[in-house]
């Protein structure tokens, strides 16, 4: 399956594709929580909410 389609699929609410997509993101999502050098479990939980908002939200 490519990009298109998992997103098109994890829009849909398709659970495997949704989780597809957090762990393809979770290397970046894990980096980006990282606050004066500790990781912030909160804040990545938050990115990981905001990703999935994204994905509902997106339009082709």
């Amino acid at each position: 399956m490519d990009f298109k389609e998992l997103l098109l699929s994890a829009k849909e609410s398709d659970t495997e594709a949704v989780s597809q997509l957090l762990l393809m993101y979770k290397p970046f999502l894990g980096k980006e929580s990282i606050v004066d050098g500790i990781f912030d479990e909160e804040l990545y939980q938050e990115l990981c909410i905001t990703l999935l908002k994204c994905i509902r939200m997106f339009r082709f």
